[in-house]
């Protein structure tokens, strides 16, 4: 029997193999309907929260640009995230928020929200902004020590992302702070070098008002080619 099926074309092979073994055939196909079904499920139940998500969120963004009663507030966003979890709006509305806070000074509940977002969206591209988020509130804080870890870590980890110029500019700044002239000035002309437009023009600008404090600092006749004008002081 065996042998003559072998020898049958293809297409008899697999009708009589599955007239030999169609109990199982059966059950192999309603496994994967379900499964199928159960996915495809899944993946429409994922968009619609994805879409209500950002439905939230943008009548919130859209009330701020048509209404002269902003509702930007902590609280507002903090609802999105509250109420469409785990979804990429609620992530960027966390975000919002901790922006939202930090302008309004509230700088301890901006902090504990931009480490939120680092906690539950650890996956998200944007967990480098909340970190650089963290710094700048230990910053506003007067925490300098605590800051420039933060800072060095974002160039430790981040060094090719745009947050990496934001960080080295901010340290440059705490550097002052802690009357270390040499690396502040360091800093800002590594960033006047890099050529990084407006983040440039502001190191240019800081390390010229360092020139001015400190003039010690500046750069000789010889070496002051190697720098921008801008970073010159003015006479």
């Amino acid at each position: 029997m065996e042998s003559n099926v072998t020898e049958l074309p293809i297409h008899d092979r697999l009708l009589a193999w599955f007239e030999t073994h169609k109990k199982e055939s059966l059950w192999g196909v309603a496994v994967v309907l379900v499964v199928g079904l159960g996915i495809g499920f899944f993946l429409w139940r994922e968009n619609e929260r994805q879409a209500s998500a950002n439905e939230a969120l943008s009548r919130i963004l859209g009330r701020s640009a048509t209404s002269s009663e902003s509702p930007l507030l902590p609280e507002t966003f903090l609802k999105v995230t509250a109420e469409h979890p785990n979804t990429d709006a609620g992530s960027r509305a966390l975000l919002l928020a901790a922006a939202s806070s930090f302008s309004k000074g509230r700088y301890a509940d901006a902090k504990a929200q931009f480490e939120s977002f680092r906690r539950d969206y650890h996956d998200s591209p944007l967990v480098n902004q909340a970190l650089l988020g963290v710094a700048a509130c230990l910053d506003a804080q007067g925490k300098t020590g605590e800051a420039v870890t933060v800072y060095n870590d974002i160039l430790q980890h981040y060094s090719t992302d745009n947050v990496a110029v934001q960080a080295k500019l901010a340290l440059a700044g705490l550097h002052e702070k802690q009357g270390k002239w040499e690396q502040a000035r360091d800093a800002y002309s590594e960033l006047i070098r890099a050529n990084m437009g407006s983040i440039s023009s502001e190191a240019g600008m800081h390390l010229g008002e360092l020139f001015a404090r400190h003039p010690e600092l500046a750069p000789t006749k010889q070496s002051s080619t190697n720098l921008p004008a801008l970073a010159l002081p003015k006479p």
